[in-house]
């Protein structure tokens, strides 16, 4: 059976979500932004403008980014982007920037900076690149183990009151961590990985957040395309894709993760929607479930894989489709870590 996707990309119709107790209100899903510039290979400039300004079209407000992705590039691209689109699309466009990791030549990690010095001068170039005088929500991308976070957040505090910055988010901290900063200032929302295959938060921290008034972004609501219904074993990564490193994508763990994806194609196709729409609407039904408001963010780089998402939003999950797909993807289901070793020893989410 082949699927046609709902799609809502040529209308205004996107409905929004206020982003945690004292964040802006932003459209229900929202672009992530990465993938055009960095970790998954090759892209193609123009189609990731054009992506860009048929999301802005479609009614997206909220562009997430980071300053390392691309070593600078992507902040330059929305830039572009928002130059070049109808308008009125600056106005209606929220910048949601990641600072902090520190990079090599070849495009290595070596750690991440959280030092209010250090702070000021991430925001002072992402400023400068993506061409505006403020940041709408700004936020460290890995907490740095050598700085408290009470520091970190208290160097974005002062921008937020100099005008160079209008909100605090945070990304990939635990729920400890989450309370030591909330106590510092207000925390607009948390970034971090959410899908179904990766459902760690809904322990301690997605019931903090909540506690707390605090939004969650979600990233990685489709596992970085493994649960996208589009990936397949024969798929050969190419130069620079992240993936080819990633234990999820690897041997025996790929088959088995894949059989999960098998067994979610049948729940979407017995409602006729693609998988991909069924993971995002998934994800966007735990925001009215667990009480608190969560944004996922798709990482479309193509206009018809941002079409394919935008479509999740006209999909409604009842009772009966939820025990479905819990029943076709179980929490814990997943087969392998969602980063290499060495990465998840970055995430104070996983500590």
């Amino acid at each position: 059976m082949t699927t046609t996707p709902k799609t809502s990309a040529s209308k205004k119709t996107v409905p929004t979500r206020p982003l945690g107790a004292t964040g802006p209100v932003v459209s229900a899903l929202g672009l992530g932004c990465m993938g055009m510039s960095a970790l998954y290979g090759e892209s193609d400039r123009a189609e990731s403008i054009a992506t860009i300004h048929a999301a802005l079209d479609a009614g997206v407000t909220l562009l997430d980014t980071g300053d390392f992705y691309g070593m600078g590039h992507n902040e330059l691209l929305i830039d572009e982007a928002l130059r070049t689109a109808p308008a009125g699309a600056r106005e209606q466009a929220l910048t949601s920037v990641k600072f902090g990791a520190l990079r090599t030549v070849e495009g290595g990690f070596t750690g991440y900076d959280g030092r209010p010095a250090a702070v000021k001068n991430f925001a002072a170039y992402s400023l400068q690149r993506l061409g505006t005088d403020h940041i709408d929500i700004y936020r460290i991308a890995r907490v740095d183990p050598d700085v408290p976070i009470e520091e970190t957040v208290g160097a974005i505090a002062e921008l937020v009151e100099a005008g160079h910055v209008r909100h605090i988010g945070l990304s990939e901290v635990g729920a400890d961590t989450l309370r030591r900063a909330a106590a510092v200032a207000p925390i607009a929302d948390l970034q971090i990985e959410y899908s179904l295959v990766s459902r760690g938060i809904e322990e301690k921290i997605l019931p903090t957040a909540r506690e707390l008034g605090i939004g969650v972004t979600a990233y990685g609501v489709l596992s970085r395309g493994l649960i996208s219904g589009h990936f397949t074993r024969d798929r050969e990564l190419g130069p620079g894709d992240f993936r080819g490193m990633s234990p999820r994508f690897q041997g025996e763990n790929l088959d088995r993760n894949l059989d999960l994806v098998d067994r979610l194609r049948a729940v979407a196709e017995a409602k006729g929607v693609t998988v991909a729409q069924t993971a995002i609407a998934w994800v966007l039904a735990q925001g009215p479930r667990h009480g608190a408001d969560i944004v996922p963010l798709v990482g479309a780089r193509r206009r018809d894989r941002l079409a394919e998402a935008l479509g999740a939003l006209d999909v409604t999950l009842e009772a009966a489709d939820l025990a479905a797909i819990e029943e076709a993807v179980p929490a814990g289901a997943a087969s392998g870590d969602r980063y290499p070793e060495a990465q998840m020893a970055h995430l104070d989410s996983e500590h």
